[in-house]
């Protein structure tokens, strides 16, 4: 079974739209969604629609949560309370309650989903280096753990000596039948590994063989949608980064 797992769409409706189109090309059979439908982007309510009717699994990222008001968003920078705050305002009552039916933590087969980190999801940690994994590690039973949250694709492998190796990914990739992993999935929507394009990952259930998958969107009209919003502008010139 080929399936699609996506992340942090942060109501980018243009970059999502270009995944959409893509998986919708790839004979892919299930989609699932790891959090953040919501924050920095323009268009929230459409991303949750499209989130919802899309995806089999959709989990609830902190942006998501602080803006049903599950959480203070003190612990945001200036830029990302703007946002969340514009958000709040912005929301549609149906909006919040499609995404009232987001998980925090979901399995499927010998995946395990979250949107951060297994320890204590709702912490909202990033899991960023070799330290984090081997943490990690032991807080979930399935040979695969998908994650977001830092916007970055990457692997972390634990090999049967005990020992941890982490690589930054940007292509395909064959998991060793021996070896545990977690996977960050990237973001669909403000990518900041120094690529500006859309990235969302395909998985082969069958052989464990994954790719990651780069694409071009519309990348001036949802700045243009941004400025409109009276976003702040360096949410809006990140996207071009990569950053």
């Amino acid at each position: 079974m080929r399936i699609a797992i996506i992340s942090d769409v942060h109501a980018n409706l243009e970059a999502l739209q270009a995944v959409t189109r893509d998986i919708e090309s790839h004979n892919i059979e299930r989609v699932f969604f790891l959090g953040d439908a919501v924050g920095y982007g323009a268009d929230p309510n459409q991303c949750i629609k499209m989130i919802s009717d899309l995806c089999e699994i959709k989990l609830l990222g902190n942006h998501d949560y602080v803006a049903m008001g599950l959480e203070s968003p003190e612990h945001f920078n200036v830029m990302a309370k703007q946002s969340i705050f514009w958000t709040r305002r912005e929301l549609k009552r149906k909006a919040v309650e499609r995404m009232s039916d987001f998980e925090m933590e979901a399995t499927f087969l010998d995946y395990y989903f979250v949107h951060a980190t297994p320890e204590n999801p709702a912490d909202w940690n990033y899991l960023l280096t070799v330290d984090d994994a081997v943490r990690n590690f032991d807080l979930f039973s399935q040979s695969f753990c998908f994650v977001g949250h830092s916007h970055l694709p990457s692997v972390f492998c634990l090999r049967p000596d005990g020992t941890v190796t982490a690589t930054e990914k940007a292509d395909d990739f064959q998991a060793a039948p021996d070896c545990r992993y977690i996977i960050n999935v990237g973001s669909v929507g403000q990518p900041r590994d120094g690529n500006r394009k859309a990235c969302y990952l395909t998985a082969d259930t069958d052989t464990n063989r994954f790719e990651y998958r780069r694409l071009s969107y519309d990348l001036n009209k949802a700045q243009e949608k941004m400025r409109k919003a009276q976003l702040p502008e360096f949410l809006i010139t990140r996207l071009a980064n990569g950053q």
